[in-house]
């Protein structure tokens, strides 16, 4: 069967993806501050020239392998809400597994970790990456109050302080999962999160 031939801009996607997906490997296991530019594009397959054709700088990459992690966050939480039909029981169900799971799931929570710290170093990554963790509390904000209309419950705290929250727990919980899990196995951490979500955003819930 002969090859199919890629456009210029299908080239060029895939060789952004394969250059995200080297970085968050590398990145994760080297370190930000030890990774090199050429260690992201030989891990990829690339040159270094063909690095950056595509992106300006390593800092510019990391912030770019986040905001797909980003999207991929908010496509899970905008699965929950899918179905319009979903009872109340079912709704939180679906939100209850989500924040009880989500530290699991976070591939590239020590990227989130070193980003943070990157960005108290370099004013200029720092403005890009406030940024994209303000859309991150806004989008979990709207999500909340989405939440709270659709079971009929009202919230027990304003829903942007409830988001940040959230958030903050759950990178906590991540953090000591995965520092020290023989003192925070699954479990644990699991009935943490979940407990939380419940007393706070379900303590007016019927059941």
């Amino acid at each position: 069967m002969k090859p199919v031939r890629l456009t210029r801009e299908q080239s060029r996607d895939q060789t952004r993806q394969r250059l995200l997906d080297a970085a968050q490997a590398v990145f994760t296991k080297k370190g930000f501050g030890a990774a090199s530019v050429e260690d992201v594009a030989a891990d990829a397959g690339y040159t270094r020239g063909a690095f950056y054709s595509n992106f300006g700088s390593k800092a510019e990459l990391l912030l770019e392998v986040l905001k797909r992690d980003h999207d991929t966050i908010m496509q899970r939480l905008s699965t929950i809400f899918e179905d319009a039909e979903a009872s109340r029981a079912d709704l939180e169900a679906r939100v209850l597994q989500y924040y009880s799971e989500c530290y699991q799931d976070n591939a590239c929570f020590l990227l989130w970790v070193e980003a943070k710290l990157h960005a108290s170093r370099d004013a200029t990554f720092r403005a890009s990456f406030n940024a994209l963790m303000r859309e991150l509390r806004q989008t979990t904000t709207e999500y909340i109050k989405a939440f709270s209309e659709r079971v009929g419950t009202p919230l027990t705290m304003p829903a942007e302080q409830m988001a940040l929250g959230l958030i903050a727990l759950c990178d906590g919980v991540q953090f000591f999962y995965s520092s020290d899990p023989q003192s925070v196995p699954a479990q644990f951490a699991q009935d943490v999160l979940a407990q939380f979500f419940r007393r706070v955003a379900l303590s007016g819930s019927a059941g």
